[in-house]
C-alpha cells in the first residue's frame, strides 16, 4: 500500500493518492488535475476511483476531469448536495482497492452529505484498527470544520451533530487509526488547525477540541466562532454541485503586454498587483489592487467574480503562472493579461505611479492620538489582542462596508493585520477609495505583541 499527500498552495487544501496492488483512488481531487497523473505514473498504477468527502466550497473540484481522463468511478456519498457519482455509497457501505476495504461514514455537521471514508487492510474487524480515514473537513489536525456554512443560525446544533459524528463514528475506529483531512493551516474551511504532518486518532483524542471538551462546551465555542465567508463559497458550492468547471486553460495563454497596451487595458478593468506590500507601498499603479501572490487563492475571491475581465501586475514574468493557477483553482477565469517584464517595465516607461506609505510598531506607539487604526483581521483576532482604540473591519468587507467605520478621509489611516500581507490588501482598498494618507503597519501585530507594546483586549 502506498498513499501520497498533494497539496494545494495557498489554500491548506490536502488530495491524497492511495495505491495497492497496482490500482489507485484520489482522494477530493482540485481542478487541475495534472500533478495527480503524474504522481500515478510514477507510481505505476492506475487511476480507478475518484473520492469526494463532500462538496468543497473554497476550491473548484476536479473528480469530473480526472474520471473522464482515466475511466475512473467518482465515489461519493448518497446525499443529493453530491451532485454526480458513480458509485453512491450510503452509511456503512464500502467498495475495495486492491487488497484494500474503503467504507463510507455518513458524518454530517460541517456540511449535510459530509462523509468519511475508512481504509482497512483486508475485512474490518471488532479487533483491529482501521488504518487510516479520510475525513474530509470533519475531522482536521487539533480542529474540526466549521459548522456555519450550511446555516450559520444552526452553527451550535451542526456542531453538536459532528460531535456525535466524531464520536460515534470515527472514534470507535481504533486509536492507531490515521487521521486524514482534507484541509490544514492556512484553509478557510476552520480556525485554529494544528501544523504536523500526520496525526491519528489517539492524538486527536489528546488535543482535539472535539474529544477534551464536553458536547456543550465545543458546541458552545464552534457558536462563538466568527469565521468570514468569502464570496466565491457560494459559487463554488453551485458549481461542485454540477461537477466542476471546464478543465483550465493553459496559463501560457495569457498575453504579455507592452506598457502602452497594459496602461490602455486597465484604464477599464481590474489590476490586481501581486508584488509584496512594502513593494506596492513604494510605487504602484494607481488604482490597481494589491494581493500578494500567496494570497491570491482566498482574497482574489472577495475582488474579482468568476468572468470579471483581470489584469495581472507581478514581480517577474514567472508569477504569472502561478497566479494564473491561484485565481482558476477558486473559479475565477477572468485573466487577460500581464505586463511584460513585471513591474520593472511599468517603472522604465515613464508612467505615473503613486505611492502608499509605511509605519513601524514603535513609530505608531509614539503618534497613536495623531492618526486612525483599522484592524482588518478577523474579530476573533481582534478580540483576542489589539491596539487601544483601534476599529475593526475584516479586510474583504472594506470596499463593502467601509462607510460605517466614518473614518476621516482627510486624516491619516495606518492598517494593520497579523503581519502586513492582508493590510497590504485593505491599503489599496482605501488608496481606490480615495484616501490620500494609508500607512501599513510593517510586522503587524506579530511586531507590535513581540515588543510588548500596549493591548487592548475583546471586541
Amino acid at each position: 500500500m502506498k498513499l501520497h499527500r498533494i497539496e494545494t498552495p495557498g489554500i491548506g487544501h490536502f488530495a491524497y493518492l492511495l495505491a495497492d496492488g497496482g490500482e489507485a483512488a484520489i482522494v477530493d481531487p482540485r481542478r487541475d488535475v495534472d500533478e495527480y497523473l503524474a504522481v500515478a505514473r510514477q507510481l505505476g498504477v492506475r487511476i480507478r476511483y475518484v473520492i469526494e468527502t463532500h462538496r468543497h466550497e473554497d476550491f473548484v473540484m476536479g473528480s469530473t476531469h480526472l474520471a473522464a481522463r482515466t475511466g475512473a468511478r467518482i465515489v461519493n456519498g448518497h446525499h443529493d448536495l453530491f451532485g454526480h457519482g458513480d458509485l453512491r455509497l450510503a452509511d456503512g457501505d464500502s467498495f475495495e482497492l486492491g487488497s484494500l476495504h474503503i467504507a463510507a461514514l455518513h458524518t454530517p455537521g460541517h456540511t449535510p452529505e459530509s462523509t468519511c471514508f475508512a481504509v482497512y487492510r483486508g475485512e474490518p474487524s471488532d479487533d483491529r484498527d482501521a488504518w487510516g480515514v479520510f475525513t474530509g473537513d470533519t475531522l482536521f489536525f487539533g480542529d474540526t470544520g466549521r459548522t456555519d456554512l450550511p446555516d450559520p443560525e444552526r452553527t451550535v446544533d451542526n456542531a453538536e451533530l459532528l460531535y456525535d459524528m466524531v464520536h460515534a463514528k470515527l472514534a470507535p475506529l481504533g486509536e492507531g487509526t490515521q487521521v486524514l483531512p482534507a484541509h490544514g493551516p492556512g484553509s478557510v474551511c476552520g480556525s485554529g488547525m494544528a501544523e504536523l504532518p500526520w496525526s491519528t486518532i489517539a492524538r486527536e483524542r489528546q488535543t482535539n477540541p472535539v474529544f477534551t471538551r464536553s458536547r456543550h462546551d465545543f458546541a458552545a465555542a464552534k457558536g462563538r466562532e466568527r469565521l468570514p465567508r468569502p464570496p466565491y463559497f457560494r459559487a463554488m458550492e453551485k458549481v461542485n454541485l454540477k461537477g466542476g468547471l471546464a478543465p483550465v486553460r493553459d496559463p501560457h495563454d495569457v498575453a504579455l503586454l507592452s506598457a502602452e497596451l497594459f496602461a490602455k487595458a486597465i484604464d477599464t478593468q481590474v489590476c490586481i498587483d501581486t508584488r509584496e506590500p512594502e513593494a506596492y507601498a513604494s510605487a504602484h499603479i494607481d488604482q490597481a489592487y494589491s494581493v500578494w501572490l500567496g494570497g491570491l487563492p482566498v482574497f482574489g475571491g472577495w475582488i474579482a467574480e468568476s468572468d470579471t475581465p483581470i489584469y495581472l501586475l507581478t514581480a517577474r514574468d514567472e508569477d504569472v503562472e502561478t497566479a494564473f493557477m491561484h485565481l482558476s483553482r477558486i473559479g475565477i477565469d477572468g485573466v487577460q493579461g500581464a505586463l511584460a517584464g513585471g513591474f520593472g517595465t511599468w517603472r522604465r516607461s515613464g508612467r505615473p505611479m503613486s505611492k502608499a506609505g509605511v509605519m513601524f510598531p514603535r513609530e505608531l506607539a509614539e503618534r497613536r492620538a495623531d492618526v486612525q487604526i483599522l484592524d482588518v483581521r478577523e474579530p476573533d483576532e481582534f478580540a483576542s489582542g489589539h491596539i487601544p482604540e483601534a476599529r475593526q473591519l475584516y479586510v474583504g468587507e472594506v470596499e463593502a462596508t467601509l462607510s460605517e467605520l466614518e473614518l476621516d478621509e482627510r486624516a491619516p489611516v495606518v492598517v494593520t493585520c497579523g503581519v502586513g500581507h492582508r493590510a497590504g490588501v485593505a491599503v489599496s482598498m482605501l488608496r481606490r477609495a480615495g484616501f490620500a494618507d494609508v500607512r501599513n503597519l510593517i510586522g503587524g501585530m506579530a511586531a507590535w505583541t513581540k515588543l510588548g507594546l500596549a493591548l487592548d483586549e475583546g471586541d
